[in-house]
């Protein structure tokens, strides 16, 4: 592959990677999405963030593994009670890994 080739890759790669974010930002002023569509998208974040945490916890070695000597399900259910209460994030954060490693240890 020459240089050429490579360099109009890297670029138009490049564009496919920017452009698909960036338009909706430069349209978004231009439009007003209906309430009820703004409220929904609210739920998007936590969704999503929802999706990783319980799938990183309950997913090992492609199976669903809820046995109770799985670590990573304690210091799931750890840090979900913490954000429950609404306790800090970092504190959340820092208190489910303290959680697994402990829960690792003894399980």
């Amino acid at each position: 592959m020459s240089s050429l080739t490579l360099f109009g890759l890297l670029i138009t790669l490049s564009l496919l990677t920017f452009l698909p974010r960036y338009l909706p930002m430069l349209l978004a002023d231009r439009f007003q999405l209906p309430p009820l569509l703004q409220r929904a998208l609210a739920y998007v974040p936590i969704a999503v963030l929802t999706a990783i945490v319980v799938q990183t916890c309950l997913i090992q070695q492609h199976s669903i593994n809820t046995h109770p000597a799985n670590p990573m399900l304690w210091a799931g259910v750890v840090a979900g009670l913490l954000a429950w209460r609404r306790v800090n994030l970092l504190v959340v954060v820092i208190v489910g890994m303290l959680a697994y490693v402990a829960f690792r240890a003894l399980l």
